[in-house]
């Protein structure tokens, strides 16, 4: 170590990479961590080198220097003057970087030794400036583009270089017969039969039909084909509301009698399960394609909301989540130990160009794409673009020249292909396939297609591009190009050409009959999810949650285990020796220890667990520590997955990105394929939720009544006034109350909770995995109450027989119900300031203080069952709400009629009244002083008249 200057070295001893330098000042180790390592199913990636040049290649290339700047500009810069575009509309220039004049090179016959500039083989070879110049602008200024040449890795860019050139030279980099051409062909005239079939039969339906883009049909074929013949088995796939009838009915086998059925609205589900179900544009299939001898892939279009690019980091978190769930049964298996991320499953993202370049939440999952615990091994994204949005030009629509500039973020290649020409579209197709299995890394395609309609079929486009659309319905479409092509070159006749059409009218018509005795399908759990239940039904259960002191005790120890020769900060001793002290004493347990607590036994039982969201390994209060850094190499262990040696489940700590809407995203997508795992995001403060409303309103709240789709995620969203201001205080109860089914006699659609013990947090988070049905929970965290004291839990309360409760009853009132005079209802931790409060007024006997921990569903039963005592002593009682939050946020406005409900059934009289701070634009003030006064005004309320 002390002879290197500079370098990679690697020190096995702390499992990191580091970087050492030299200063004047001394030698500076840079360590980059892999927090990765000690989490379940992290495979390292594979590292990609080709061979630099050779004595002789650099050579040539300085002698041919000015061939080589050729060269290397129409790799640059041909896409700039490639025909990529149908309607041509893209505003080109000439592209002077192009002409050879530029460089020198003013013969056409002068002949150049290509070797190490051009890849057409190996060692040297002569050819003329003309046959070069005709060679590259082949390749790079045709109907396919390529960005490439910015890509920082060498070895990317001679990849691609050495592919394109050096397959061109010697056969097509596709070889398409004439069977493919065929298929090719079939699909293009299916997708224009289907949509011309519903115009007639349906005029006044919104379908947003395929008509102009319809090479995305042999696009995805081809995509299917290869990864079936690479070995991926399970493709996930995302798209928008264009064209997904024809891909539903042309490639993913979906029933038309279904489509036609749900057309004339029925439901696309057994209607007995009493659910919402969703529009026609966002219906789903899962088949199992089989293609030539190879194993069949699975290909799963995923359902997805009208908001736009939303469901792209739901593919991408269901896709990792399906690829560690068989790299878990993998690792058991010798043939497959070296199974990588991506060998078995790919993501593939279809997008509009005017939501790609204009949703945020691109951006954020292409953040994602390449981050440790995010990656899936390489998505393919293909934007078919219509150079129009709804209305909006391109040139209203996005500041960049092309929509997919965007990627370039992440050092993404592009590929621009023309959508008329449905066989190149199919190589454009080969070669991202073949750049994402390489490298496994996201590529794009642009697919530069038109629009026939306007943004449905009932929109009149020509309002706003009347020029556009001229040109548009000028032309013949797509599939008829290509069709009167193969007709010319004698690869099918005028006879099959009608046949294919007529007989797919046919079976279409057939289909539309066979409505009136359509019955949608019976939906059953199958694969991961065989076993559970719908939460409505009879057969719905939860086991107990409490678990014995003896696993309580492991899991807490081994939550704070520091290996030997393994250096924590000093300030953490304290926090080891404060945890293990408690653990001991079996009291003081605070949220933290039963946080790990919880985590540790249900990997003790085998289920995984994964916590995503900013600073998560730490916690943003330095609370949590569930990871460890060594002071002096940084490198980093995750205690409960090293001590915890008996577990067949381990914790995965994903430190995210700064996001919220595409990492929420990506956590809901795993729990869709992961029952067996716990998936937790949380905020760095309870309204950084709002980031992520649309995946919260579109998919937590209403994914079971849309699509029955069930989710077991955790969202922790710290909470609470304390002085942090109007943006760090709420994590706006009533929002998530809003978009709750709420009552108890509903099948609820997400539980919204509100614990003031780590005990209560604890069970909460063990209720998730201990039921035979998935339900999403929110809950208000705790952030002061994280270290209070008397907000703290014994061993016992989480031990067997113990629950979660929904109401925690005052039990220092019961023992005399008549003296109570008020009873104060609440949630949150203002019970331990109004507790307080009520000892220093020597109150206790006279004030009872019930807390509501779980407010939706609202608990009904418990409350009253709560309340009688006191009903049966006094029908006079006076009954409050309090709430630190203004009165027009917090739990109020869901809680009262509740309450009232409760209240009319014990006969108390008076109903509910309110204490607290009056309506507010904001959560809380940003002044201290304020911030305090109104603090005491509602302590002083709840009190005022005892």
């Amino acid at each position: 170590m002390n002879s290197i200057s500079a370098g990679w070295v690697h020190i096995p001893t702390r499992n990191v990479l580091a970087r050492v330098t030299q200063r004047s000042s001394g030698r500076v180790l840079i360590v980059h961590r892999k927090y990765h390592d000690e989490s379940f199913g992290f495979r390292k990636a594979r590292d990609f080198t080709i061979p630099d040049y050779t004595s002789d290649q650099l050579t040539n290339r300085a002698t041919n220097a000015p061939l080589l700047r050729y060269a290397d500009s129409l790799r640059t810069h041909g896409h700039r003057a490639a025909s990529i575009d149908p309607l041509d509309l893209l505003r080109r220039e000439r592209v002077a970087a192009l002409d050879p004049i530029r460089y020198g090179l003013d013969d056409p016959d002068r002949t150049f030794d290509i070797n190490g500039i051009i890849w057409t083989g190996e060692g040297k070879q002569e050819w003329s400036l003309e046959n070069i110049t005709s060679f590259l602008n082949s390749i790079y200024v045709g109907r396919i583009a390529y960005e490439y040449m910015d890509l920082p890795s060498k070895t990317e860019r001679l990849w691609f270089a050495k592919l394109l050139e050096s397959q061109s030279a010697l056969e097509p980099m596709t070889v398409i017969n004439a069977d493919k051409r065929k298929n090719i062909h079939a699909l293009l005239a299916r997708s224009e039969v289907l949509d011309n079939f519903l115009q007639v039969k349906f005029p006044n339906l919104k379908r947003y039909g395929l008509e102009g883009g319809e090479s995305m049909l042999p696009a995805l074929d081809a995509l299917f084909e290869a990864a079936s013949k690479a070995g991926i088995t399970q493709l996930i796939l995302a798209m928008p509301h264009r064209g997904r009838l024809n891909l539903l009915t042309g490639l993913l086998e979906y029933n038309p009698t279904s489509l036609f059925h749900k057309i004339k609205g029925g439901s696309e589900v057994d209607e007995s399960l009493g659910v919402s179900g969703d529009v026609l544009s966002h219906l789903v299939a899962s088949p199992t394609l089989q293609y030539d001898e190879a194993d069949g892939i699975k290909v799963s279009l995923l359902p997805n909301p009208s908001h736009l690019e939303a469901v792209s980091p739901v593919a991408l978190g269901k896709a990792r989540a399906k690829q560690y769930r068989l790299l878990k049964t993998l690792s058991n298996d010798k043939n497959n130990q070296d199974c990588m991320l991506g060998d078995k499953v790919m993501c593939v993202q279809l997008h509009g160009d005017a939501s790609f370049t204009g949703q945020g939440v691109v951006m954020e999952t292409l953040g994602l794409s390449g981050l440790p615990h995010f990656t899936s091994g390489g998505s393919v994204h293909i934007v078919v673009n219509n150079n129009i949005g709804y209305t909006t030009p391109a040139s209203s629509a996005r500041s960049s020249f092309y929509c997919s500039d965007i990627a370039k973020m992440i050092n993404c290649p592009v590929l621009h292909v023309n959508g008329d020409y449905p066989e190149d579209v199919v190589r454009a197709v080969d070669i991202a396939f073949k750049y994402r299995n390489h490298f496994r890394k996201d590529i794009v395609i642009d697919l530069i297609v038109y629009r026939r309609w306007g943004h449905n079929e009932l929109d009149e486009p020509a309002f706003t591009q009347p020029l556009m659309y001229e040109k548009i319905r000028s032309r013949s479409s797509v599939p008829k190009l290509y069709e009167d092509k193969l007709i010319s070159e004698g690869v099918i006749s005028v006879e099959t050409a009608r046949a294919v059409r007529e007989n797919h009218k046919t079976s279409l018509n057939a289909a539309l009959t066979d409505v009136a005795s359509y019955v949608p399908p019976h939906v059953t759990f199958e694969g991961a999810w065989k076993g559970m239940v719908w939460p409505a039904s009879s057969a719905a259960r939860q086991d107990e949650t409490g678990v014995s002191s003896a696993v309580l005790k492991d899991a807490g120890k081994a939550s704070v285990h520091v290996p030997e020769e393994f250096e924590i900060h000093p300030r953490l001793n304290r926090h080891v020796k404060n945890r293990l002290r408690s653990i001991e004493a079996g009291e003081g347990i605070d949220w933290a220890s039963a946080e790990a607590m919880a985590f540790g036994s249900l990997m003790l039982e085998g289920c995984d667990v994964r916590i995503a969201g900013q600073d998560v390994g730490r916690g943003t209060f330095s609370h949590r520590h569930a990871m460890l850094v060594d002071q002096k190499t940084e490198g980093v262990i995750v205690p409960l997955n090293h001590a915890l040696t008996e577990a067949k489940g381990k914790l995965e700590l994903a430190n995210s990105s700064l996001s919220e809407m595409a990492v929420l995203g990506f956590e809901y997508g795993a729990s869709w394929e992961r029952p067996d795992l716990l998936p937790i995001w949380e905020a760095q403060f309870g309204d950084f939720f709002n980031g992520a409303q649309i995946i919260i309103d579109t998919f937590i709240a209403s994914s079971e009544t849309k699509w029955l789709k069930q989710s077991g995620i955790v969202l922790l969203l710290p909470h609470g006034l304390d002085g942090a201001g109007p943006e760090h205080s709420s994590c706006r109860i009533e929002r998530m109350l809003q978009a709750n089914t709420f009552f108890e006699k509903l099948n609820v659609n997400m539980h919204v909770v509100f614990p003031t013990t780590p005990a209560q947090y604890f069970h909460l988070l063990r209720r998730q995995m201990k039921r035979n049905y998935r339900k999403p929970l929110i809950v208000a965290a705790p952030k002061g109450l994280l270290r209070l004291a008397a907000a703290s839990s014994r061993l016992t309360d989480m031990g067997p027989g113990t629950a979660f409760q929904p109401v925690l009853q005052d039990l220092s009132t019961l023992t005399d119900p008549k003296a109570v005079q008020r009873i104060v209802l609440l949630s949150g931790k203002i019970y331990y300031d109004l507790a307080k409060e009520r000892a220093t007024r020597n109150l206790q006997s006279r004030v009872a203080l019930i807390r509501i921990e779980e407010l939706a569903p609202f608990p009904f039963a418990t409350l009253s069952e709560a309340l009688v005592p006191y009903a049966n002593a006094n029908k006079q009682l006076e009954v409050l709400w309090v709430q630190e939050e203004p009165r027009n946020q917090g739990a109020w406005e869901h809680v009262q009629e509740r309450i009232k409900e409760v209240l009319k059934g014990l006969g108390i009289e008076g109903g509910v009244a309110y204490r607290g701070r009056k309506e507010d634009a904001v959560c809380a003030p940003g002044t201290g002083k304020l911030y305090g006064a109104q603090q005491v005004a509602v302590i002083e309320g709840t009190f005022q008249g005892l």
